[in-house]
């Protein structure tokens, strides 16, 4: 998996309710894309372009379990790349089959507006406007074969061990 977007800078300690504010949890998925980072950054959901990489500071995602890393997904995000995440949204981007990385060094190696180059294969991070190059933290086997798979359900659907959703 490789990716190449524009980058948008977000600060440290970004929590699941900025990702995903309380008030539009129970809304449709495709209608709650529409308020991700409303109280931080009102208006970013119209800024971004889908395949935009997202660069934070350390503690991303940290907060409730609320599927955040889902949302990021379905608006387009193509990956994340942060100093540190948080480790219990770490592991809804991997089952939501969100790509992340962490980087260490990666906040000093962009600013906004760069473009990336992540790549999920030998776990790289290149700042294409600059030409500075990172290694991130390697994805575990078992987890990289979850995200590869699209998430988690996509992968017990594959391996026979859930039924598809029906469709409704």
């Amino acid at each position: 998996m490789d990716f190449e977007g524009k980058t948008w800078r977000f600060e440290a300690n970004i929590n699941t309710d900025l990702i995903l504010p309380s008030r539009c949890y129970y809304l449709p998925p495709e209608e709650q894309i529409n308020y991700i980072f409303s109280a931080n950054r009102p208006g970013w959901v119209e800024e971004m372009s889908k395949g935009d990489i997202i660069i934070a500071e350390p503690n991303f995602g940290m907060g409730s379990s609320r599927p955040a890393a889902r949302n990021l997904r379905l608006l387009g995000v193509a990956c994340l790349v942060a100093e540190t995440i948080n480790g219990l949204f770490y592991r809804n981007c991997i089952n939501f089959g969100f790509p992340a990385l962490e980087c260490p060094g990666v906040t000093e190696a962009f600013t906004e507006g760069d473009v990336a180059a992540v790549s999920f294969d030998d776990f790289t991070v290149r700042n294409v406007t600059t030409g500075k190059s990172l290694e991130a933290k390697p994805i575990p086997d078992a987890l990289l074969h979850i995200l590869t798979a699209g998430g988690i359900y996509p992968l017990l659907e594959k391996e026979g061990l859930v039924a598809p959703p029906e469709a409704g």
